[in-house]
């Protein structure tokens, strides 16, 4: 209900009034609401901020979750110049002498004849043959040395010869072309052939398209396969890699040199630096459960998951995990304390650098299966990690809880809205009556004002004698 002038009536500001009192009406609940929302969300930030520092110390856990990670393998060179190599976890640990006998190289061959751009070769058919494939390219009566080379560049089943031409001096101040042919893989397997089909019926002589066949060409690079002595022991490969000649090992020849050494040894390093990821990541863990969930006397103010039950539950299944010893091991260690890795007074891991060295250096395997044993600290940990942070996981189910929340402090303010704008229509409603009758009040005692004083003989205090 509205009126057109509220108040006019009783000279009461009734708007105003209204307002104020629905204002003080809505004030605590807005405020509840709005504080209540405020919490859903810390609380949903604060698990994400858990959420992840937990799954980057799950990444640090998944490397040392695979007994493969620590059946890495370093392959090093004496000299790196002459080779360089790799290796797998299959390799074994070990050494070998390594001479690089020769390089791998590619098959050239270039025309004896030079050619002025105008000449036409000769007719007839190619066949460029390497190993047990070859391609033919037909070559007519009218094509150039060009034509020719872009024959060959473009044949769908080149098997590995490329065409080019250089310019050179003839002799006579001018110049002539010759045509090129390279093979582009190495090795002895790639070398050129080239027979012709000569069109004038000679396939051997030195006239028309038989200018092109290997007697006729000169040979600028002669195809050769790599080769190496392991252990004094002779090995050819069609290039300059030789995989397989060791177990898991790849050896690349890089110029040619003897009396150099290859070393195989276990990749104590790379464990390490992912033990050093693992212990920093715990600890840049530990800090964030700290802040979340710890209670600062001096400013008597505590982090936005103080109490809560799922903070609480994880911090002490992985607090326990890293205390406890691995069951069922029949190596050196069963807990990370042997291995010279311990909590401190804050909760944080430190590490004994010459104690983990010395296991790293005697007992490998062992801290390998200390960590990645079906049952070992990573798989527990991991196995850990999964439950809280999937996407079915519990911190996702916390979450999903505290969004839903949030919905329902929309609807709650929606309410109350709702009720708020009926409590000013009926206090509008209200005024507006009381607005009436204070004007019909004040109406009536104007008349009888009136009327009392037009009766005879009554006492008129502004009437003059």
């Amino acid at each position: 209900m509205s009126i057109s002038s509220p108040g006019i009536g009783s000279g009461l500001d009734i708007g105003s009034l209204i307002t104020q009192l629905v204002s003080a009406e809505g004030s605590s609940g807005t405020k509840r609401l709005s504080l209540r929302e405020a919490e859903y969300q810390g609380d949903i930030s604060a698990f994400g901020s858990l959420k992840g520092a937990l799954t980057l110390f799950q990444t640090a856990i998944q490397e040392l979750q695979d007994v493969a990670d620590f059946q890495v393998r370093s392959a090093s060179s004496s000299n790196k110049d002459i080779f360089t190599a790799t290796a797998d976890s299959t390799a074994d640990v070990s050494q070998y002498g390594v001479e690089v006998v020769q390089l791998a190289q590619a098959h050239k061959l270039i025309t004896t004849d030079g050619y002025a751009d105008t000449d036409v070769v000769g007719g007839g058919t190619l066949t460029l043959t390497q190993g047990t494939d070859s391609f033919n390219v037909l070559v007519s009566a009218t094509d150039t040395l060009t034509d020719v080379r872009d024959a060959i560049n473009a044949a769908t089943d080149n098997t590995g010869v490329a065409a080019s031409i250089i310019n050179v001096d003839d002799g006579l101040g001018g110049s002539e072309q010759k045509l090129i042919f390279t093979a582009t893989s190495t090795g002895l397997d790639n070398a050129i052939t080239i027979t012709a089909v000569d069109d004038d019926l000679n396939d051997a002589d030195a006239l028309g398209l038989s200018r092109l066949v290997n007697a006729n060409l000169v040979e600028t690079a002669v195809a050769l396969d790599g080769q190496i002595k392991v252990d004094n022991q002779l090995v050819s490969s069609n290039n300059n890699t030789f995989a397989g000649v060791i177990d898991g090992i790849t050896i690349s020849a890089k110029s040619v040199g003897a009396g150099e050494t290859l070393r195989i040894t276990q990749d104590r390093a790379s464990v390490r630096s992912k033990i050093d990821t693992f212990i920093a990541n715990y600890n840049g863990l530990v800090g964030t459960f700290n802040a979340l969930g710890s209670y600062d006397s001096t400013t008597e103010t505590g982090g936005i998951l103080i109490g809560d039950s799922t903070l609480r539950g994880v911090q002490n299944l992985i607090r326990r995990e890293i205390g406890s010893a691995v069951s069922g091991l029949t190596g050196s260690f069963s807990s990370l304390a042997e291995l010279g890795i311990t909590t401190d007074d804050t909760g944080k891991l430190s590490v004994d650098d010459e104690t983990l060295n010395t296991a790293l250096d005697n007992n490998f395997d062992d801290v390998g299966a200390l960590f990645a044993s079906t049952n070992g600290i990573a798989n527990t940990l991991d196995t850990i990690m999964e439950g809280y942070i999937a996407s079915d996981g519990i911190i996702e189910s916390r979450t999903d809880g505290l969004q839903k929340s949030i919905e329902n402090i929309t609807e709650q303010r929606e309410a109350l809205n709702r009720r708020l704008t009926s409590l000013e229509s009926r206090l509008l409603a209200q005024f507006t009556a009381m607005d009436a009758l204070v004007s019909s009040l004040r109406n009536q005692s104007s008349f009888l004002t009136q009327q009392l004083a037009n009766l005879p003989g009554a006492y008129q205090a502004n009437k003059s004698n």
